[in-house]
């Protein structure tokens, strides 16, 4: 277990790759997303679009320097495969990393207070609830990834909250649109943490680590990979008979999620699902980008 005191020696770039800049599309995606049904239904508000597109990021890079500070001290990034984590590694301190995450955390914390106070303030309830979840996913005394619920937590903050919010920020409403294109990106999020956690299962098991890979095993995570792709493409058809046909151009994302599955359903593991992540990672942004394409083609045609 790394020391506290334990010298920084991480430089920019390695302080950069242990945010998981990889991660990042499953931030954007649901703003452009959210966004999308926004302008479809005539309230787009382009700053108020930026905010969340700042919330977003700031959450989403907190959260990785939370997960790599907590799963570093307990030692379970100790023989990980995969991106750089900077406890693991001994690059950075623990409370060097803790304290990025909390940054970061603070950040996304201020920005929705901003959006909080031009809308309404009972968002401020849903921020305090995702920067809750954001550092107990590994932290604390019961940390929930570790009790199989991590892809709940990504399908409802990075799927549900973060596209639907993008769109009441602006709308002061939903719409079915922006429903149905929050299942199809939070379905695709938490592809990506199935692929993540199916790649960790030997060491996660060891680590006393919880997951739901660990607790559907190999070949039931592969297959429910398999249903949250099928299930993003649904959620697109969805969007499509809920709004206009043009909708469907959110299908660009789909054929690299479709590779990623031929991966997954091949028995891959270990290093060899780590392209799984990148592939999904932009399909998941692709498709979100096609998908608001539509809508606003559609709206301004």
């Amino acid at each position: 277990m790394p020391a506290d005191h334990a010298p920084a020696r991480a430089n920019l770039s390695q302080w950069v790759e242990g945010a998981r800049p990889r991660t990042l599309p499953a931030a954007v995606a649901p703003v452009l997303a959210g966004t999308g049904a926004a302008v479809h239904a005539e309230g787009f508000v382009w700053w108020k679009a930026l905010l969340a597109l700042g919330v977003s990021l700031a959450l989403q890079v907190g959260v990785n320097y939370a997960n790599d500070y907590s799963d570093g001290i307990r030692g379970t990034d100790d023989d990980r495969v995969g991106p750089l984590r900077l406890v693991g590694s001994g690059l950075a301190s623990p409370g060097a990393v803790r304290s990025a995450a909390l940054g970061f955390l603070a950040l996304g914390g201020l920005l929705g207070l901003a959006l909080a106070a031009t809308t309404t303030w009972w968002l401020l309830l849903v921020g305090v609830a995702a920067l809750g979840a954001a550092w107990t996913y590994t932290g604390g005394a019961k940390p929930y990834g570790y009790r199989a619920l991590g892809e709940v937590s990504v399908f409802l903050f990075f799927g549900l909250v973060a596209v639907l919010g993008t769109t009441y920020v602006q709308l002061e409403r939903v719409t079915a649109t922006s429903l149905a294109a929050a299942v199809g990106v939070g379905a695709l999020a938490c592809a990506i943490l199935v692929a993540n956690n199916l790649r960790d299962i030997p060491t996660d098991v060891v680590a006393g680590k919880r997951t739901l890979a660990v607790v559907l095993g190999d070949a039931g995570s592969r297959r429910f990979f398999l249903v949250l792709v099928v299930l993003a493409a649904l959620a697109l058809v969805a969007a499509a008979l809920a709004s206009t046909p043009w909708a469907l151009l959110g299908v660009i994302g789909l054929p690299l999620a479709l590779r990623a599955t031929q991966v997954v359903l091949s028995g891959a593991d270990g290093a060899t699902l780590i392209p799984v992540l990148r592939d999904v990672g932009l399909a998941e942004l692709l498709y979100a980008a096609g998908l608001a394409a539509g809508l606003v083609v559609a709206t301004v045609a």
